[in-house]
C-alpha cells in the first residue's frame, strides 16, 4: 500500500468553533514584496515638499556619499601610486630634495584629510542606516536639504555647529 503525506493543520478551539490560525509566511512574504528596494534617477533631487529623510532622500544621499567615497579613495590610490614612482630624493642638488620633501609632505597631508573624510562618509551611511541621518546629533533637529545637499557628512545643524566650533576656538585658546 503506497504512502500518503497528509498535511496537518493547526487548529485550535474557542468554545465549540473550530478557528484555523492564519498562516505568517504568507503575511511575511506579502510585507517583503511591498517594501521592495526603492529606484530614483540620476536626475533625482530632494525636494522641500516631500516627506523630511523618506526613503528617497535615503537612497538619493547613500548613492552621493558612496560615489563621493569611491572618487576619494580612487583619487588616493592614484596620488600614492603616482608619488612613490617620483621619488627626486636621490637628487644631488639641495633645493631639489627640499622640494621634493616639501611637496610630498603636502600630498601626505591632502591624503590624511582625505582619508578622515572617508571616515565621516562611513559615518554618514551608518546614520542613514541607523534613521538618524539628516537630524543633529546635539538637538536631534533637522538639519535641512539646503546644508546636507552643500555638506552630506553634516552632523548638526547650522547652529550647533557654530556653538562647536565656538567651543573649540575657546578650548584651543587655553
Amino acid at each position: 500500500m503506497p504512502k500518503t503525506n497528509k498535511v496537518k493543520k493547526k487548529i485550535r478551539k474557542t468554545k465549540n468553533k473550530t478557528v484555523k490560525k492564519p498562516k505568517t509566511k504568507a503575511v511575511n512574504k506579502s510585507k517583503e514584496i511591498n517594501k521592495g528596494p526603492i529606484k530614483i534617477s540620476r536626475t533625482y533631487v530632494p525636494k522641500d515638499n516631500e516627506k523630511y529623510m523618506c526613503e528617497k532622500h535615503k537612497v538619493f544621499f547613500r548613492i552621493k556619499l558612496q560615489d563621493w567615497k569611491k572618487e576619494l579613495v580612487r583619487a588616493n590610490n592614484q596620488a600614492l601610486y603616482n608619488g612613490s614612482m617620483d621619488d627626486n630624493s636621490i637628487s644631488a642638488d639641495i633645493v631639489d630634495q627640499a622640494s621634493s620633501y616639501t611637496d610630498k609632505n603636502v600630498e601626505m597631508k591632502s591624503i590624511n584629510r582625505q582619508i578622515k573624510l572617508i571616515s565621516e562618509i562611513d559615518k554618514a551611511l551608518l546614520r542613514i542606516k541607523d534613521n538618524t541621518y539628516g537630524y543633529c546629533l546635539d538637538t536631534a533637529e533637522q538639519i535641512g536639504l539646503k546644508r546636507l545637499m552643500a555638506r552630506p557628512i553634516a552632523k548638526y545643524t547650522i547652529a550647533a555647529q557654530e556653538k562647536h566650533e565656538k567651543d573649540e576656538k575657546v578650548y584651543a585658546d587655553e
